[in-house]
């Protein structure tokens, strides 16, 4: 059981990220002092969105240079916080050098993070930032859990530095982080696995997978059909919420899946034309998986991903997360008009 006094600043790493900026919208609201730490401190407009919110709220903002892979990194932006969130990690699915770009940041950029804390009196407690990848690694793998439902109980052992490396990159990182934290019994752990998160981006401008794919929706790329697949989906405020609510209830404790309902992208894509009309390219069939299969490069995605992905369908049981961080998921329906809504707003589709 761990108290949180709301008086101490609160860490927050690579806090100008998707998940991270409603994290810390959330402390700035309820007044907390927030120490974000992110690369290139001294670019405005990459923090303008999280400036305005401080402007705006009881809390206040201050930043810190930070790198995953440079040992002592945080050192500084952690000083005298009891509660970290550590967020930062890279999000690709067309990497180039999975080992480089994916797999070394979320390691060794929690190894790093949570070495500062060992190395922090302060810190009572780590919220780590991981993902439903860390429970499974493509959706073939629902073929050996029972009903085809992950739990928290699951961990991803099909994924390698060559296969789903996004999902072998999440695994390991969250390995490390649980056999860190259990070489000591200073500060305890909570991990956060969302599946795919969608809904309003507090800085649409910014680059995302999660934008690429909800713009791909409306700007005509997917027209002809989208892949027959099926995913957990859940809003970004609700991640964020859940973050917040781990971070300060005493008894938040081990995994929790955040995921509000798993739907395919056809379903999407129909919620989207019952919205919008016929005024965007919204796609209204399912692609033959073969089609998928060759056209994947151009996409953006890779060919072993659409073999293992398409075609079957992953579910959550998030029962843990609604009893003990009390969260009340909006429905994917809302989350993906909300999302659309705002890359029309924005002329972004």
């Amino acid at each position: 059981m761990v108290e949180i006094n709301t008086s101490n600043p609160v860490l927050v790493t690579g806090a100008t990220g998707y998940v991270a900026g409603w994290i810390v919208k959330g402390l700035l609201e309820k007044g907390i002092t927030v120490y974000a730490a992110i690369r290139d401190v001294d670019d405005e407009n990459k923090r303008q969105h999280l400036d305005k919110i401080a402007n705006e709220s009881n809390g206040d903002i201050k930043y810190f240079e930070a790198d995953l892979l440079e040992p002592g990194s945080y050192k500084e932006a952690m000083e005298d916080c009891e509660l970290v969130f550590h967020t930062a990690s890279p999000f690709f699915l067309d990497s180039k050098d999975a080992q480089k770009e994916l797999i070394d940041p979320a390691f060794e950029g929690t190894r790093n993070v949570l070495d500062s804390v060992n190395k922090t009196p302060s810190v009572k407690r780590v919220v780590l930032t991981s993902s439903v990848a860390a429970i499974y690694g493509d959706t073939i793998d629902s073929k050996n859990v029972p009903d085809g439902i992950f739990d928290e109980s699951v961990w991803n052992t099909s994924s390698t530095p060559t296969q789903s490396e996004y999902s072998y990159s999440k695994t390991v990182a969250e390995k490390e982080a649980w056999k860190i934290c259990g070489e000591q019994n200073r500060w305890d752990l909570v991990v956060i696995n969302p599946s795919l998160v969608l809904g309003p981006a507090l800085n649409p401008h910014s680059d995302f997978e999660s934008k690429k794919f909800m713009v791909q929706m409306g700007n005509g790329d997917l027209k002809s059909g989208v892949p027959d697949i099926k995913l957990g989906i859940v809003d970004v405020r609700n991640v964020g919420e859940a973050h917040l609510n781990a971070g300060y209830n005493p008894d938040a404790s081990g995994r929790y899946i955040i995921s509000s309902d798993s739907m395919d992208f056809l379903t999407i894509g129909k919620h989207l034309l019952e919205e919008f009309g016929n005024k965007y390219p919204i796609p209204k069939r399912v692609a033959p998986k073969f089609l998928v299969w060759l056209i994947a490069p151009m996409i953006g995605i890779k060919r072993n991903f659409v073999s293992r992905n398409v075609g079957y369908a992953v579910h959550f049981n998030n029962t843990k997360s609604k009893k003990e961080l009390a969260i009340d998921y909006i429905p994917v329906k809302d989350t993906v008009i909300d999302f659309f809504q705002q890359f029309i707003n924005e002329k972004l589709i």
